[in-house]
């Protein structure tokens, strides 16, 4: 019995720089079940292309001259949610991956990907699959891992002790329960306060556990 022919899957690449944006073209239209819908060198151009709909898979920079990559995929998802987004990038950072996957990406690929991963990415994708390079998948997973607390404290440059004591005053503890519970003085604890209302700019303890709370909230995979 003949298979049923399918449609290749069109793929369309926003990318700025024009050498590796036509290296993608033709590494994916070397690949049989996909071909090139389109290449731009800017989000607006991509976008305005594709307003009607078309592709089936954006190959997304984040940096990109005018709109960003990140703010691009959130225009394509709210207009047309059944398009995958991979972002196709040099960034390795964890706030880049997390506002990009927040924004609706379903995969994030290294611009180092080799031909073979990146056609195997597309593919994925459209099965329902969220690919990511090694190295990607590797900072997801060590995001997760590392407490909430460790996020919060860098984010207001907290030292080690001062982030101790904001905790249990989150946890309503008053200064002579903190002194006690983490032998020191009652004085090294007013020191410490005071420390920590000049870096969370707040006035009151009641203050400085909701800020921290509401830091811990805002973490990435609380959002």
């Amino acid at each position: 019995m003949p298979t049923a022919h399918r449609e290749p899957i069109k793929v369309a690449v926003i990318e700025d720089t024009p050498a590796l944006g036509k290296l993608v073209r033709k590494i994916v239209d070397a690949m049989d079940g996909i071909e090139t819908f389109g290449v731009w060198e800017n989000a607006e151009d991509g976008l305005k292309a594709i307003e009607n709909g078309g592709p089936d898979v954006i190959l997304m920079d984040i940096s990109l001259p005018g709109m960003s990559g990140i703010e691009a995929t959130i225009q394509v998802k709210g207009t047309h949610p059944g398009i995958d987004v991979i972002m196709l990038t040099v960034h390795d950072d964890d706030k880049k991956i997390f506002d990009a996957l927040q924004a609706g990406a379903s995969g994030y690929l290294l611009k180092n990907a080799s031909p073979d991963d990146l056609c195997r990415a597309i593919f994925e994708v459209r099965a329902g699959g969220a690919p990511m390079s090694a190295e990607i998948a590797r900072l997801v997973v060590e995001a997760f891992h590392r407490p909430a607390s460790s996020e919060a404290s860098q984010a207001f440059n907290l030292s080690k002790r001062e982030t101790e004591i904001v905790q249990l005053v989150a946890r309503g503890l008053a200064n002579k329960e903190i002194a006690a519970e983490l032998s020191i003085s009652v004085e090294t604890v007013r020191v410490h306060l005071k420390h920590i209302y000049e870096k969370l700019h707040v006035r009151s303890r009641t203050e400085a556990a909701m800020k921290y709370r509401d830091s811990l909230e805002r973490a990435p995979w609380n959002k």
